[in-house]
């Protein structure tokens, strides 16, 4: 069956609604965990299932690509049955690692070349070729490949870009059609919007996705170094341009800050690294503000924070550098996460979301 956008209730810009996978439904807003290369960092499958409650999670085409690797990958049968995952899931196109590349990629119309992080091999990335990749990845919902231009890129460069997004867009989209899915489920392809930080640019590339009548859309090309108040500013003028049966998706966001700002300016899906890359480090998202379980003052806090285990022994354990305080931290920051998109959800369907975003935004830039 095709994706799907069930909306079911709003409050003002602000969305809840129900996407419709063939590996099940997913309730927006939502948050997907990042798995980069087949793993949610430090997190087992059945965690995300039952204690996180994750409903999709994220892959990267890129890093699948280079390791394991397509052949393996296609033998395995797909992503989800390779990794154990029967819930949806999403494939990052690779166009932001191409980006962060920068040192070691060159840009042409035909593609990109870049050297692997790995061992320095040289390969091509094409729009028909990365379609050709998330086929054999598998997953539900397969992003477009674009380029995402640096957020502090001059008007000129800004236009190239996107009209070299577009370009590849077609080519993406006439690859898709030729092509069927290899697993027996549906892949839907998200074309992404971007230019830059100019409105007028930002306004023409939503048209222009939208024109293609997409399954969903994402914003590409935010939270890539311009202000936090531009990124707002490029959501509320995308927003207003995408149809509004189909989801959206924000690329790469981001703070729990972010993701309320974003929710109120119409965003369904967002992923991003900072909960487990964060966790690791021992920063714990909580709903009265950030912990840095490092710091002293929770060396002797015996209060529990995660099933039987307290603070005091979560700062034991990452001061002592063992793995499960990893995990711990990880776990924490997922289920926050997504217990506040939950939320989200439930005050957009009571109709008071404005005024509940207001009480939460002040606690959530809190140290504690």
């Amino acid at each position: 069956m095709p994706l799907t956008f069930e909306l079911q209730a709003t409050c003002g810009d602000a969305r809840a609604g129900l996407i419709h996978t063939d590996h099940g439904d997913i309730e927006t807003p939502i948050f997907m965990p990042v798995g980069t290369a087949g793993s949610v960092k430090a997190v087992h499958q059945h965690e995300l299932r039952d204690d996180i409650g994750a409903q999709i999670i994220l892959g990267n085409t890129y890093h699948l690509y280079l390791r394991p690797g397509c052949d393996l990958l296609r033998q395995a049968g797909g992503l989800h049955r390779f990794i154990g995952w029967d819930r949806p899931m999403l494939t990052d196109s690779g166009g932001f690692q191409v980006f962060s590349l920068a040192a070691n990629r060159k840009l042409k119309e035909e593609g990109c070349t870049f050297r692997s992080h790995i061992d320095g091999s040289r390969h091509l990335f094409t729009p028909e070729g990365v379609m050709d990749i998330e086929r054999i990845i598998g997953a539900d919902i397969m992003m477009a490949f674009d380029e995402c231009c640096p957020g502090d890129a001059d008007r000129r460069y800004a236009q190239r870009s996107m009209e070299l997004t577009h370009r590849w867009l077609d080519r993406c989209l006439k690859r898709f059609n030729e092509t069927a899915p290899l697993y027996g489920h549906h892949q839907a392809l998200f074309p992404i919007v971007q230019g830059c930080q100019y409105a007028d640019l930002r306004r023409i590339s939503a048209e222009y996705i939208a024109s293609k009548d997409p399954e969903g859309c994402a914003i590409g090309g935010l939270a890539v170094g311009e202000p936090t108040e531009v990124m707002y500013e490029m959501i509320e003028v995308v927003n207003a341009i995408l149809p509004k049966d189909r989801p959206r998706y924000l690329m790469g966001v981001g703070t729990p800050q972010n993701l309320l700002e974003a929710i109120e300016r119409g965003v369904d899906m967002f992923d991003c690294v900072m909960p487990t890359r964060n966790g690791r480090n021992g920063l714990v998202f909580t709903a009265e503000g950030t912990i840095n379980i490092k710091n002293k003052k929770w060396e002797t806090c015996f209060e529990p924070i995660y099933q039987d285990y307290t603070l005091a022994y979560l700062h034991h354990l990452i001061k002592a550098e063992e793995i499960l305080g990893l995990q711990i931290c990880s776990i924490l920051n997922l289920k926050f996460y997504l217990w506040l998109v939950g939320e989200a959800r439930r005050h957009i369907q009571q109709g008071d979301y404005t005024a509940w975003k207001a009480s939460m935004t002040p606690k959530l830039g809190r140290r504690l």
